[in-house]
């Protein structure tokens, strides 16, 4: 069951439509692997959205001019369905040739609420998109995070785990709480079903009485390198095994990976609202890219 809906176009040679193509999406459940992990649906552990880059949405006007910019579009976690970023590919492919508004301003308008209205459709939740032509110059939400792979550490100790294992998380000591702000450019996995590599950078934010040893959290994230999982199950994997081990008062997950098809996705998680990066989540923003976007 799920690598029939999963799988619809991923895997498969398909040629770009020419036409507009609303019939291509692919909803996917997020209860598919949700299960695994415990997480509940009825009382997920964490609130967040999936923020998307799109970076080759394109247009023609109705005099033919070309219209390019970066779609970036934003929804919850708590919907029951993700969508397939394959298939959002190919969708957004179709408008490529088609002619939509009398002038740039007015073809954007009609090209967004016809995206907007065919998710909204799709995953029976809010989405919020804006069409981009530059970045917000400085703008970005992960100043102030330590790099995993240059503590002075990484070097000499030995990284023999390339499948997930969360027995790898260790903390010094308990005691009175502390924060830290850790990331990694290290973060690799694998798509579910294509098994091609996907390439991204990790930050966690997480306040705990355990005292976290910043290597063990660092074998943790390279033992995800070889499996085979969507960028927003991997996002939650690692909230959840943090939450767990960890019984964190504060906790955000961001996994920002690298584009592939011309696409970029962001999950973000966290066990309050307000620990939600504030930028990225807004789909009006288009912050400054990290190392591995």
């Amino acid at each position: 069951m799920t690598n029939l809906i999963e799988g619809k176009v991923l895997g498969k040679q398909i040629s770009h439509p020419r036409e507009y193509a609303p019939e291509i999406l692919v909803a996917v459940p997020r209860y598919l692997n949700r299960e695994q992990y415990q997480i509940e649906e009825q009382d997920l552990p964490f609130v967040g959205v999936d923020a998307w880059h799109a970076y080759e949405l394109g247009f023609l006007t109705q005099k033919g001019l070309p219209v390019a910019g970066v779609l970036k579009l934003v929804y919850s976690c708590d919907s029951e369905c993700l969508v397939e970023s394959k298939s959002l590919k190919l969708y957004l492919n179709s408008f490529n040739m088609g002619r939509y508004g009398a002038n740039r301003e007015q073809g954007i308008t009609i090209v967004l609420e016809t995206i907007k209205a065919d998710l909204s459709k799709l995953l029976q939740t809010q989405i919020d998109l804006s069409f981009h032509t530059e970045y917000s110059k400085g703008i970005t939400d992960f100043e102030g995070f330590e790099l995993l792979e240059d503590l002075p550490e990484a070097d000499e100790v030995s990284f023999e785990k390339y499948t997930e294992d969360e027995s790898l998380l260790k903390a010094t000591k308990q005691g009175a709480s502390i924060e830290i702000k850790v990331s990694s450019n290290l973060l690799r996995s694998n798509c579910k079903i294509t098994h091609q590599p996907d390439w991204g950078s990790a930050f966690i934010r997480i306040k705990s009485k355990h005292h976290i040893d910043k290597v063990s959290l660092l074998k943790y994230l390279v033992s995800i390198r070889d499996e085979n999982h969507f960028h927003e199950e991997i996002c939650e994997m690692l909230f959840k095994r943090l939450s767990d081990k960890f019984q964190p008062e504060m906790l955000m997950v961001a996994c920002l990976y690298t584009r592939r098809g011309g696409i970029d996705i962001c999950p973000v998680r966290a066990n309050k609202k307000e620990y939600l990066p504030t930028q990225i989540i807004q789909s009006e923003i288009l912050t400054s890219q990290a190392f591995r976007q």
